[in-house]
């Protein structure tokens, strides 16, 4: 604070520090597409009583969106629906394969069944018959000597 004070002149030319602006390019602009003059509404003029012109465009209200009617049923309750015919006609299927299925055990059963009384008794005639024997048992002796019941041979 001892300093003078020292005006503008008193500064040194070379110390003071000059900033000149730089002009910049300008920004490229997108180029314009003309509008159908269907989208820009007509502008309308009114004349009030006191003699003054009012311009504008006249303002349409926002109509709401129509509502879509809702079906009488909703789409679940159809799709639920449709599922339980669905399982009703796989059901009904599965019911006819069950049967069949069933039917066709039961006619290997009878087969197997009438397999085994045929060989059954097939086997039986072939063990209880004798071929060529009437009845009784033949026993062919030769030479044979019999002492004391008892048979030598």
């Amino acid at each position: 604070m001892d300093e003078p004070l020292r005006g503008p002149a008193a500064y040194d030319a070379a110390s003071v520090e000059v900033h000149r602006p730089v002009l910049l390019a300008p920004a490229p602009t997108a180029p314009l597409t003309p509008t159908s003059t269907g989208d820009v509404p007509s502008v309308a003029s009114v004349v009030l009583p006191d003699g003054r012109v009012v311009t504008g465009y006249a303002v349409i209200p926002a109509q709401p969106e129509p509502l879509t009617a809702k079906p009488p049923v909703s789409r679940a309750a159809v799709n639920i629906a449709l599922g339980g015919v669905g399982f009703l006609a796989v059901c009904g299927g599965l019911f006819l394969l069950t049967a069949f299925i069933t039917a066709l055990t039961a006619l290997v059963t009878q087969l197997v069944i009438l397999a085994a009384v045929l060989f059954g008794g097939w086997a039986a005639v072939q063990v209880l018959s004798a071929r060529g024997h009437r009845g009784g048992t033949t026993v062919n002796i030769r030479k044979a000597t019999f002492k004391r019941n008892h048979f030598h041979g």
